[in-house]
């Protein structure tokens, strides 16, 4: 049965005016991993989508991928915890195109579900404000980043079920979980972190793959990198961002694009990005990069 209240909801939900398939995928798109009992990921054509909690249990969805993709992630829920499934909250590492993608699609087949998100992401989640245009001049953009006239620009807006993340950073649904605040990517990114077993969930703030290379996408060469450069607006931020979460020490970290990384390999690489972040990450030039971003 239908609630008046769902109604409601769905008339005022708003897509994006200029959300439309990506024709962009890699090797990698339709496959899952379970890196926990109750940590899965899915990779939406070059976007990874998570699921937190144990099969057939209540769960939590991070990220909503890229436009006209509901069905495929809808499919994989369903795999994992059962026909009808739906969750009990979805939180959001930031607004762009590629993690809110079908965002809007899947809360008018789930109904009213909270969606939580950092307030500095509001303005992009409520149709007030669209992102900075990317950056297809960037030093190191490839042909991914050439390609971004194609993508969609304009916001989404799902007022009536948007929510700040919880001011003592815990998330809910999400019992030992701790929100952090990692922007640069985009103003109100976050991360989220497991103590228990050192577990990152690291949205774009640092990513493992070369995201501005078609092929490396293609192939989802393991890399890890700094933020995608053409939609990185904040340098100064990015490389924060990058540092505050080497400290937290991860074993393992599922980022927004590329395989998750482990163990030693994963510290060693994240360490010396957050040490060598200019030399790594930062462009030479860009419309966002300015020289106040290079580190003295």
């Amino acid at each position: 049965m239908i609630t008046t209240k769902y109604i409601i909801m769905k008339n005022e939900l708003r897509d994006g005016r200029d959300s439309h398939l990506i024709p962009m995928t890699s090797v990698a798109a339709g496959t899952g991993h379970e890196v926990a009992p109750d940590v899965y990921y899915y990779t939406n054509q070059i976007v990874n989508v998570i699921f937190f909690g144990k099969p057939n249990e209540k769960w939590v969805l991070i990220d909503a991928g890229v436009p006209q993709s509901a069905h495929n992630i809808i499919a994989a829920a369903e795999k994992r915890f059962g026909k009808g499934a739906k969750p009990e909250y979805i939180v959001l590492t930031h607004g762009h195109f590629d993690h809110v993608g079908s965002l809007v699609a899947l809360l008018e087949k789930w109904g009213d579900i909270p969606v939580y998100a950092h307030p500095y992401e509001f303005p992009y989640l409520t149709g007030k404000e669209k992102y900075p245009e990317p950056d297809s001049t960037v030093e190191g953009a490839g042909l991914l980043a050439k390609m971004t006239f194609a993508y969609p620009e304009d916001s989404i807006d799902i007022t009536p079920v948007l929510n700040e993340l919880p001011h003592d950073n815990s998330i809910p649904g999400m019992p030992g979980w701790q929100w952090v605040h990692t922007p640069g990517h985009s103003p109100g990114h976050t991360s989220f972190f497991r103590e228990q077993d050192s577990l990152l969930i690291a949205g774009d703030a640092f990513i493992t793959v070369q995201q501005d290379s078609l092929y490396k996408v293609l192939v989802q060469k393991q890399e890890l990198h700094g933020p995608p450069v053409y939609f990185t607006t904040n340098w100064t931020d990015a490389r924060q961002s990058v540092r505050k979460l080497n400290n937290l020490e991860p074993e393992i970290a599922i980022t927004g694009h590329g395989h998750y990384m482990h163990g030693e390999k994963l510290k060693e690489d994240l360490n010396k990005l957050a040490m060598n972040f200019d030399e790594l990450a930062l462009p030479e030039y860009g419309k966002y990069v300015k020289e106040s971003d290079k580190e003295k």
